[in-house]
């Protein structure tokens, strides 16, 4: 083979790889927004609907739903989290708040992050969340205690066979879950 062959076969090559290359962050960069537009959908990974103004103006007072909260704590991060309340009782259409609670046990700062997850699956969408401590990391100081956060509306559009609703909320330490990554 010639020089200029090997040369044309090396250039081809390098091209190609370089595409490759290219395509491969294109879609990686690509399936973020994807990913949101699948789970904002289906409510995968606790999203839920997030726009208040979808929820009618007029509570049904006729109609109860039971909310379930639950808590964990990966078990590498060195907090604990609870509910205020283990439940309550709220009607379609009506604004409500909760409270959860979350202490870093340990003498450094700390960043953790809480991941919802809504059950059943045919509720998520009708769970509204207003403010939630789950939309943004929490700073805590040294054995700090911190009460945090959550307004939803259950939207009236829930369908009839849904009369519990399950909010799950995991706790991470964000400092963690980067070092693993």
């Amino acid at each position: 083979m010639t020089n200029e062959k090997h040369n044309r076969s090396h250039r081809s090559l390098v091209t190609s790889l370089l595409v490759v290359v290219i395509g491969a962050f294109g879609f990686g960069y690509a399936l973020v927004p994807l990913y949101d537009v699948f789970c904002e959908i289906t409510g995968y990974g606790g999203r839920t609907n997030d726009t208040a103004a979808q929820v009618a103006e007029a509570p049904d007072m006729k109609r109860e739903i039971r909310i379930e909260f639950m808590t964990t704590v990966n078990e590498y991060a060195p907090f604990e989290l609870s509910a205020d309340a283990d439940s309550m009782t709220v009607h379609p259409g009506k604004m409500y708040f909760a409270t959860f609670t979350a202490t870093n046990m340990t003498g450094d700062d700390k960043v953790a992050m809480a991941v919802p997850s809504v059950a059943p699956v045919a509720a998520a969408e009708h769970f509204v969340k207003i403010e939630c401590f789950c939309f943004n990391s929490q700073e805590f100081t040294a054995n700090e205690e911190k009460a945090m956060p959550l307004q939803f509306i259950v939207n009236p559009e829930l369908p009839d066979y849904v009369d519990t609703i399950t909010l799950q909320y995991t706790f991470y330490d964000t400092a963690r879950v980067a070092s693993s990554n």
